[in-house]
């Protein structure tokens, strides 16, 4: 394999909803920059990006892919993200990484608002965006309607770079507002220049002063230009560009078609001449790009792959990595150019280079990684983790796999870490968490395919509890059995009695003469509690007092276990008389929406069996609710997928565990006969 150095790096997500092309868009790229010589499409399955099978099989973005090339003597790094907001984690933790972000959307005004989450995170990094809209020429609304649809989702000011010439409500090419040049579009080649229609030179000045008002918000010496009615040169106005794009204060907005190559390279343009360098991504870290004492990377992505195994994609932030050097005290085995599945091998990758590392098998994503030995003092922001918001049971389809499920697990979740798994206590179930039914079904295709465990999964049981209502004394309990020797013999009377919500459970004994011996007393602790996980309605038993009050004993026939099985006999007598109850857990929920769908939550909420504490609005997210409440979690089961329904699929929740309520009586019903317990 070839042998290079990377120089002169530039990293750029490409980030958007589902579906609205960003496959497509890298295709292009890498088609106009020549790293491909022949154009794959989504459709044939044959693109650099979405080489999974489980993205083939879908005909969409499962994960992060990183495809280099060059451009206008810059080596540009593209990371292709996920669209699905179930998979929103993979596309966070790569932004962390990058200099710049397109982000990707179809210029409808009423898909515009999937964008919310997607900016709100990019202006919280303070990350470089754009935005470029895909499939232009499909376009039904007004440009001027999209651009303000844009401008009420972001927290920056959105500004165009570009206005579309259309003929006969088709696009036929673009005038670039800083040279206020027009240009006719060829399907797979560059754009000729061409005069400026006369018919859009009114539409084209309104555009232009826009920008260039915007710009002069930032720089008080074209604020004076504008003021004295002096044309701006366009060096300065790309210089603006450049700085106030750099700085996370701007959003420029571009348009094409990936499909027939409109628009690419004057993106690409765009994005030399204006995308910061790699050199001031790392100062917005607080970081020494030219730093030679030591070498830092970050860990953007893990994968686990058929033939060389484990594999991290991370960004080089300071120093020069060389091959063969140790990070963290472990040997990397090589370092890697991507280009979709293609490992292209490199001697070295200075600061600023996305690049993959092969075999460190101590790195996990987001961990910071150093040549000097040990981890470094220095801590790198990373993504926060999601919290799960929707669980399935899984178990292999064969018993025998059972022993290599755990091994796989960790594999998967190292690969992807918003999914989450545990051996649940009460009910004996492994439960797989993540962010909804669709990340949860590659997680089980990737079982099948990588690690050839089969499954089978259900929705995860209600951890139910139950309580009693009533007192019963004296109970008793005699255990008594006679075989060749010695027998067994246990006597006790025991008190049972509730206890306030939340108390748990509490053993007490008034035990007075000796009636039952003290080494015995906790052996009958031993049997109310063994008990108790499985109570007159078949589950555990919460908030009960009992106090062992007599009992008798017998000299040889006494015993531990003899008194450990007459405490349950006491127990399994006297607490179906105690008045049993079921107890369902309670979670505290919040939900965050646009203020329009507010009141779908709400019913969405009552619907649930739940209780409406409140709404108001969410901090820092203008025009967004933030909805508090208290929902069953037999109920939370599918809430998320509900809640994307009626949210255009930007809704989402935080929730936790916050009380243990008594289930309505016909539903005990319900759930008695489902679960074949009473």
């Amino acid at each position: 394999m070839s042998q290079k150095v990377l120089s002169g790096s530039r990293n750029v997500a490409i980030v958007g909803p589902y579906s609205s092309g960003k496959t497509s868009l890298l295709e292009s790229l890498l088609s106009v920059t020549g790293a491909v010589s022949r154009k794959g499409k989504v459709n044939d399955g044959n693109t650099v990006g979405d080489d999974s099978p489980e993205a083939r099989n879908r005909q969409m973005s499962v994960e992060v892919n990183a495809a280099s090339t060059e451009y206008g003597g810059i080596r540009f790094t593209f990371v292709d993200c996920p669209g699905s907001v179930e998979l929103q984690q993979e596309t966070f933790n790569a932004l962390v990484g990058v200099d710049a972000a397109i982000v990707v959307c179809e210029p409808d005004p009423g898909k515009v608002l999937t964008l919310s989450p997607l900016f709100q995170f990019l202006d919280t990094w303070e990350i470089p965006h754009l935005v470029w809209l895909n499939k232009m020429d499909r376009a039904t609304g007004n440009f001027s309607e999209v651009l303000e649809a844009l401008k009420n989702v972001s927290s920056r000011p959105v500004i165009p770079h570009q206005y579309p010439i259309r003929q006969n409500h088709e696009l036929v090419g673009f005038i670039d507002l800083v040279s206020e040049q027009a240009y006719h579009y060829h399907p797979g080649a560059p754009a000729d220049p061409v005069p400026l229609p006369e018919s859009l030179q009114a539409e084209e000045q309104a555009a232009r002063v826009e920008m260039l008002e915007t710009l002069a918000d930032f720089d008080d010496h074209l604020l004076e230009e504008l003021l004295e009615e002096i044309e701006p040169p366009q060096e300065e106005i790309v210089q603006d560009l450049k700085l106030e794009l750099g700085a996370d204060l701007i959003v420029p907005v571009f348009f094409g078609n990936a499909l027939e190559d409109y628009g690419v390279r004057p993106l690409l343009e765009a994005l030399v001449r204006e995308a910061p360098e790699p050199v001031v991504t790392c100062e917005r870290r607080g970081l020494d790009c030219e730093s030679a004492q030591e070498t830092l990377v970050q860990v953007m992505k893990t994968f686990f792959t058929p033939q060389g195994g484990k594999l991290s994609l991370v960004r080089v932030w300071q120093g020069l990595l060389t091959d063969g050097e140790a990070l963290n005290g472990e040997r990397m085995g090589g370092i890697y150019e991507l280009k979709g599945q293609q490992q292209i091998s490199l001697s070295q990758a200075e600061a600023g280079s996305i690049v993959a590392i092969a075999r460190l098998e101590k790195a996990q994503t987001g961990d910071v990684l150093s040549t000097l030995g040990a981890a470094p003092a220095i801590e790198l922001p990373k993504a926060e983790r999601l919290d799960p918001v929707y669980a399935l049971a899984i178990a292999p389809e064969k018993r025998s796999d059972e022993v290599k499920l755990s091994g796989a697990l960790t594999k998967l979740l190292e690969e992807d870490p918003s999914l989450q798994w545990e051996q649940h206590g009460d009910t004996h179930e492994v439960i797989l968490w993540g962010q909804g039914d669709v990340h949860l079904g590659l997680a089980m295709e990737r079982l099948a395919r990588k690690y050839n465990l089969s499954m089978s999964t259900h929705l995860p049981k209600v951890q139910y509890k139950e309580t009693i209502r009533q007192t019963k004394e004296e109970i008793r309990g005699r255990y008594k059995h006679q075989t060749g020797g010695h027998g067994q013999f246990g006597d006790v009377f025991l008190t049972i009695k509730p206890l306030p919500p939340g108390s748990g459970f509490t053993f007490s004994d008034k035990i007075v003469g000796g009636v039952v011996p003290k080494q015995y007393i906790p052996s009958v602790e031993h049997g109310v509690r063994e008990y108790l996980s499985h109570g007159p309605l078949g589950f555990p038993v919460v908030d009960v007092a009992v106090t062992l009050t007599n009992g008798s004993y017998h000299n040889v026939d006494s015993s531990d276990q003899a008194f450990k099985q007459a405490a349950r006999i006491a127990m399994q007598a006297g607490m179906p008389a105690c008045s049993p109850t079921l107890l369902e857990p309670i979670t505290a929920v919040e939900i965050s929406v646009p203020t329009h769908f507010t009141s779908n939550v709400l019913k969405l909420i009552t619907g649930r069996r739940g209780q409406i504490l409140g709404y108001e609005g969410k901090p820092d997210w203008p025009g967004w609710d933030l909805v508090s409440g208290h929902i069953p979690q037999a109920e939370m089961q599918t809430l998320i997928l509900e809640l994307r329904s009626l949210t255009m699929g930007v809704g989402f929740f935080r929730w936790n565990y916050d009380h243990l309520q008594p289930v309505p009586e016909k539903l005990t019903e319900q759930i008695l006969a489902t679960t074949g317990q009473g």
